[in-house]
């Protein structure tokens, strides 16, 4: 479903207390296929192949607009397949002829004639009426160098960003009615409906979304707007034939929608018992069934909240496979072991999503000025100390010993491996050595030669002198970020740095501010993760008008407080640029910058894990993929999985 976009950057809320990898262990009896039993008869009678995927939840809802859990986002891969999947970040189409591209020509940024009154994309990215002084970038400009103040009566020429997306020829719905270019015109209309949950964000910045034909659709930007995502836009396919008559409203409770949706995927929903299981059959108007897809003629999703119980299960033969969403990042090491015996296969894949250690360089308290009396004390003014804090954090003994070596440490907010991942940005291996003669420099000195006691401040800027260098250090209880503070309150302790952990409840802790000590920017360094359901490099997160305040109810990413103007505009400029501009260099200037400044320290990649029966293929996990069922069509396990 990565074809459909809310762009939504999503700090995500870990609710739940992560198993820890001494967890009780699983009764593990030796694996016994499941194969089904065949008894002779008369005439023969064709085997009925079966395939089980056990849910770490229920699905709350089935409505591909509704707030999806993670259980709900792989039972629509069953369901629906595409519109496009993302292989080793890359998007590729599936029910699409291919990805459009400027390059290719279906994609085309075109200049275009605006007057006043015509709403266009200013400099800073807003939707505007374009009328006396409004800023905005005329055809050609990528930056602010060449933005220009509009004098109010002239036309100008600005440029337009138009995709052309072409379907598949014969594509149909599981009841076998067409599915056409008008399926995906009516799923942008629920889409932009305010009754509709999701961000309105490209939907605003969308002209004209229209059916050229029954195969063809063209999306059209309004004037500014130059998506690097232009390729994504395109709106998967609903079933208008089968919902139209219902009201937008409705669709988020019905259960034509929310239970039993039409769907042009491998399978369709047959049965749902609530808290047990899902049943789904082999969709016979499958685009792909002439190639033998999918492998089984049932499926069966099974609800097992409880890690260990899931565990038990795949040993026994009642699930096939563990889906991610049974969280088993505190069985990896467990899982591991039943690898080596035979008794399961493991599977494990990097995220999107980075752990994040953030530091309050400006606290909301310093937004009236800063009061050296009142305030607390500028910890983090100097970015040397946030430097000497990354190289005094023992980031690689997390990633070894909490996730078993099956992360990286990533040195900006893209994934090492991302292809525009800058690997010449400054990078903080852990060297206390090096941290402790920063913190020397700036004025924190080890008075009493003691290196387990706490510096003070000598001459430290906005910090009064003999302050102690302890530090709040704000996270939520989940055991796996406990284990994580151990190992930190360890290694900090070697430059004479020194924790006060505070654990609070999810929810306290992701509480909107002023209250919550994240959003509301009450902390000296917070532990919180955040990803996004894009591969456009988010240097967004860090930019002056994502500070959380009062005056933008205090929504936003930045928690940190950081402002820095020359990183605000090496990001508008990337953000504004697309793979052919010259421009696109600018996501690497962005990096340097952040990597130099450390606005917030990133700890590592969060990982996906699952297990399969050890007799199973046709499944992997792909770090840049958001849906981890993407290939549910090619699953398969026993005689056919043999070389």
């Amino acid at each position: 479903m990565s074809g459909n976009h809310y762009r939504i950057l999503t700090v995500l809320l870990i609710l739940g207390v992560l198993a820890c990898a001494c967890a009780p262990t699983p009764v593990v009896t030796p694996f016994v296929p499941n194969t089904p039993t065949v008894t002779p008869l008369a005439t023969a009678t064709p085997v009925v192949r079966s395939l089980r995927v056990c849910l770490g939840e229920e699905p709350n809802t089935l409505y591909p607009y509704g707030n999806l859990n993670a259980a709900a986002r792989s039972v629509l891969s069953a369901i629906y397949d595409g519109p496009m999947d993302v292989v080793d970040y890359t998007y590729e189409p599936i029910i699409l002829e291919k990805i459009p591209s400027l390059e290719d020509g279906d994609a085309q940024i075109s200049p275009v004639s605006v007057t006043a009154g015509t709403e266009v994309i200013d400099t800073i990215g807003n939707v505007v009426l374009l009328s006396t002084g409004t800023r905005v970038r005329p055809s050609g400009c990528r930056s602010d160098d060449c933005a220009i103040a509009y004098d109010g009566s002239n036309t100008i020429q600005m440029d337009q960003l138009v995709v052309t997306f072409t379907m598949l020829e014969g594509l149909m719905w599981s009841d076998g009615a067409p599915l056409t270019a008008s399926d995906s015109i009516y799923s942008f209309t629920l889409a932009s409906q305010d009754a509709t949950p999701g961000s309105k964000f490209l939907i605003d910045r969308t002209q004209i979304y229209e059916a050229a034909d029954e195969q063809t659709i063209q999306w059209w930007g309004k004037p500014g707007f130059i998506d690097p995502d232009y390729y994504t836009n395109f709106w998967m396919p609903l079933p208008e034939h089968a919902w139209g008559e219902f009201p937008v409203e409705e669709l988020l409770r019905v259960d034509v929608s929310t239970r039993l949706p039409l769907g042009w995927g491998p399978y369709i929903i047959d049965e749902w018992e609530p808290g047990q299981q899902l049943h789904l059959v082999k969709n016979l108007n499958y685009f792909r069934a002439e190639s033998g897809l999918p492998r089984f003629d049932e499926l069966t999703f099974l609800i097992f909240p409880n890690a260990d119980a899931a565990l038990s299960a795949l040993v026994d033969g009642t699930c096939d496979v563990l889906d991610p969403s049974t969280r088993l990042d505190g069985h990896v090491g467990l899982l591991q072991q039943m690898r080596l015996d035979n008794q399961a296969d493991l599977l494990t894949a990097q995220t999107m999503t980075i752990e994040w250690l953030g530091m309050g360089i400006t606290p909301a308290s310093y937004d009236d000025n800063f009061d050296a009396e009142e305030d607390r004390p500028d910890f983090f003014g100097d970015k040397r100390t946030r430097q000497a804090i990354a190289l005094c954090l023992d980031r690689q003994q997390v990633v070894d010993t909490v996730l078993f070596g099956l992360s990286v440490v990533p040195d900006t907010y893209l994934p090492p491996d991302h292809p525009l991942h800058n690997a010449n940005v400054q990078t903080y291996e852990y060297n206390p050595a090096s941290g402790n003669e920063i913190l020397r420099d700036v004025g924190w000195i080890d008075k009493d030669n003691n290196p387990s006691t706490p510096r003070q401040a000598v001459g430290v800027t906005n910090v009064p002198a003999d302050t102690p260098l302890i530090l709040n250090y704000h996270t939520t209880s989940a055991t796996q970020r406990h284990q994580v503070a151990e190992i930190f309150t360890q290694s900090l302790s070697e430059c004479g740095i020194g924790l006060n952990v505070v654990y609070s409840p999810a929810a306290d802790f992701y509480t909107q501010g002023p209250t919550g000590p994240l959003f509301g920017r009450q902390f000296d360094l917070a532990e919180y993760a955040i990803g996004v359901n894009s591969l456009e490099p988010q240097c967004s997160w860090f930019i002056s008008s994502q500070i959380p305040t009062a005056e933008n109810r205090w929504v936003g990413t930045n928690v940190s407080g950081y402002s820095n103007l020359v990183y605000d505009a090496a990001c508008a400029k990337a953000l504004q640029t697309v793979s052919t501009d010259p421009e696109y260099a600018f996501h690497q200037e962005a990096q340097a910058i952040f990597a130099a400044d450390l606005p917030s320290i990133p700890l590592y990649l969060r990982l996906k894990v699952a297990a399969t029966r050890p007799d199973f293929c046709g499944f992997t996990l792909d770090p840049s993929s958001s849906s981890p069922l993407a290939d549910i069509e090619t699953f398969d396990y026993g005689q056919s999985c043999e070389p």
